[in-house]
């Protein structure tokens, strides 16, 4: 069961099933990933009005979908603690708020490496298999990619 709120988030989300509902409205609502004993957050429902059929044209932004990403491997990787303090890095250090990483993932991946040194291609590499995921995509790695460089190729694809 998926109860919607009034913002298009979503208040409760209960279903054994990944699967698209609809409702009377026309709402459409695909739950394309659960997790267990954690709250679902918006990124975990993509809503809208319309189905289409192209799988990065689907209601969140690449932009979002990418913050997304970032935020939940960061997190998962070091906890709510490490992750403030990587990003008040990133901010004080390099001048790079988290609503930034998306129109500037040269600063990112610099960031990264300089406070993270060898981890840093880990964790792009995280981010970049959650990020094809919610897409539905197939996250390949490329011999002379760089973190930029897949952006630069998903924004193209996904026009």
């Amino acid at each position: 069961m998926i109860t919607p709120n009034t913002d298009s988030t979503f208040i409760q989300v209960k279903s054994e099933n990944l699967g698209t509902f609809t409702w009377q409205n026309g709402t459409v609502a695909e739950v394309f990933r659960m997790t267990t004993q954690r709250a679902v957050k918006k990124f975990g429902v993509s809503v809208s009005t319309k189905r289409e059929d192209n799988v990065c044209r689907r209601t969140w932004r690449l932009d979002d979908l990418l913050l997304s990403a970032v935020d939940e491997t960061v997190k998962q990787v070091f906890k709510d603690a490490g992750a403030k303090v990587i990003y008040d890095c990133l901010e004080n250090k390099y001048h790079l708020k988290l609503e930034e990483i998306a129109g500037k993932p040269e600063d990112f991946s610099a960031g990264l490496e300089r406070l993270l040194s060898s981890a840093a291609p880990v964790i792009e590499k995280m981010i970049l298999q959650d990020l094809y995921y919610k897409l539905q995509l197939k996250y390949e790695k490329k011999e002379g990619y760089r973190f930029a460089d897949y952006l630069k190729e998903l924004r193209e694809r996904c026009g």
